[in-house]
């Protein structure tokens, strides 16, 4: 864009504020962008990144109660590029002869481009088995258990079995309770956790995991829980060290066998708590599921209750469309909010940490 105007030079040395105007311009021609944009794009993308992963995450987890297809997009990178180009031009006219410039001409342009490039990849193949099908690794889950989260929250949502007992199970072909022992190694646990006696350490010896419990100075209570545990998984009660392996039953008394869930079995099983539309499952488009199914309290904070509505909700933490309804998370529910928040966390921990892990079969004999 290109403006005249017409000043006379004898103005303009009257005007000294013109000439600092001229000398403003020019240097802030000089100044960049860059260094402005970089509080802003950090946290304006890392904000929409995240809030896209959790929008992908809740539409997967309905997709399988509608027996839809889950597909994760992850984002590969960000690149964004900006360009500011200015430009100022001064231009003194005379007339011949004279020694008095005719007038000035002040023109000025400027162009100004954000390029952002964004890339996208699908989670198959190598991603795929790493991200959804590798069971969570057991020993991530006592390092979390360690590092002070509830083992209650944490081995009813990740495990199926652990020593052949059994967790409970929602999903349509595989529904069962829990086993009365699993229940009570839960709450053991829990009372140990909180207790202060459930100390416990990972050590590798020639490519075995190895956990090691420290029973010293135990009071009475705490340690008749820690051998009424030691029971329930037909653990050595000499023993302070066990392999810790990936499967449903151990091979010893020496050895604690969990057999962890996957990231497509968590949100699978979480799936049966939606409050999917009474019409779909009339019409046998979902799975009944079992969001009224009543539950104890350990139970409850272990599921996200995601609800429906054919409008978008006002007062939500989270809200995706899918079919002809909306599917939400209030945001006045913290346990689900705090619950769907770890999903995201589990997500990486399996993608992470997979290696080592030997399924084995086990077959009964006699």
């Amino acid at each position: 864009m290109r403006r005249k105007f017409p000043i006379k030079v004898a103005a303009i040395m009257r005007s000294p504020w013109i000439i600092s105007l001229l000398a403003a311009l020019l240097i802030s021609s000089c100044t960049g962008i860059g260094p402005s944009t970089i509080e802003r794009d950090r946290f304006e993308y890392s904000s929409a990144i995240a809030e896209s992963w959790k929008e992908m995450m809740l539409l997967n987890i309905i997709k399988l109660r509608y027996g839809d297809t889950p597909i994760f997009l992850e984002v590969g990178s960000v690149v964004n590029q900006y360009i500011l180009e200015r430009e100022l031009q001064a231009i003194a006219g005379f007339r011949s002869g004279d020694l008095i410039g005719d007038g000035l001409e002040l023109g000025g342009k400027g162009k100004y481009s954000d390029r952002p490039t964004i890339t996208y990849s699908p989670l198959v193949g190598e991603k795929f088995y790493k991200s959804l099908l590798t069971p969570i690794p057991p020993h991530a889950l006592f390092l979390l258990i360690q590092s002070g989260w509830n083992a209650d929250f944490l081995l009813r949502v990740c495990l199926t079995a652990i020593n052949d007992l059994h967790n409970s199970s929602e999903r349509r072909l595989y529904t069962h309770e829990a086993d009365e022992g699993f229940e009570e190694l839960l709450e053991l646990l829990t009372e140990m956790q909180r207790s202060g006696g459930l100390g416990s350490r990972l050590v590798e010896r020639q490519g075995e995991k190895t956990i090691i419990f420290f029973r010293q100075n135990l009071n009475d209570e705490v340690k008749n829980n820690s051998e009424r545990i030691g029971e329930l998984l037909g653990l050595d009660p000499a023993a302070s060290e066990f392999r810790l392996v990936y499967g449903s039953t151990a091979a010893d008394n020496r050895e604690i066998a969990m057999l962890t869930r996957s990231m497509i079995d968590i949100i699978a099983e979480l799936s049966q708590f939606i409050q999917v539309p009474d019409r779909h499952v009339r019409e046998n488009r979902a799975s009944p599921g079992v969001i009224d199914k009543a539950a104890s309290y350990e139970e409850i904070r272990s599921r996200v209750f995601i609800k429906s509505a054919p409008s978008k909700p006002d007062d939500h933490f989270l809200a995706v469309k899918y079919r002809d309804h909306w599917f939400y998370i209030e945001d006045t529910d913290y346990r689900s909010k705090r619950m769907f928040s770890f999903l995201l966390f589990l997500l990486s921990l399996a993608e992470g940490g997979g290696e080592g892990l030997t399924p084995v079969l086990t077959l009964p004999t006699g």
